[in-house]
């Protein structure tokens, strides 16, 4: 099972990186979550905001596999502990690629790897679309999209 996502974003690469890893780029984009982390590769990360267990909801966390500046973020991911009991048995693949279209960034996402039978698997297809609209808009607009949720 593989998701692939390409968005075609009217902005530079430092600027779509910038939405990727900065706190105020992740808060904008996934959800209110901010992505914690060292970014060294073997090093665990976390999106942690507003959720189940309160302002520091654990939604999603693993291990940085890649990490290459203005081009390439890996990691493994496991749903966050308030989601599935046995999350840390359940693990898919993240991989967001920068490159220079023309004037434009391509950013592409694939979501691979899932465990047999992972249950987020479905909210992932709907989420992604989710996230790299608000990602997009966000770099261009630096505006937050607003699903009504709050």
């Amino acid at each position: 099972m593989e998701l692939k996502y390409e968005f075609y974003i009217n902005a530079g690469r430092e600027e779509v990186w910038n939405a990727l890893i900065s706190s105020e780029g992740t808060r904008s984009s996934f959800f209110g979550s901010e992505l914690r982390s060292n970014f060294q590769p073997g090093q665990p990360f976390a999106y942690v905001g507003p959720g189940n267990d309160g302002e520091e909801t654990v939604h999603v966390y693993g291990e940085i596999l890649e990490f290459e500046p203005l081009s390439t973020l890996g990691y493994l991911e496991h749903p966050g502990p308030s989601y599935h009991s046995n999350h840390a048995e359940l693990q898919s693949r993240v991989i967001f690629q920068l490159e220079n279209v023309g004037e434009c960034t391509k950013l592409t996402l694939i979501n691979d790897q899932f465990t047999d039978n992972h249950p987020s698997y479905a909210n992932a297809q709907n989420s992604w679309w989710m996230i790299l609209s608000s990602i997009k808009t966000w770099v261009e607009t630096g505006k937050m999209l607003n699903f009504g949720w709050s």
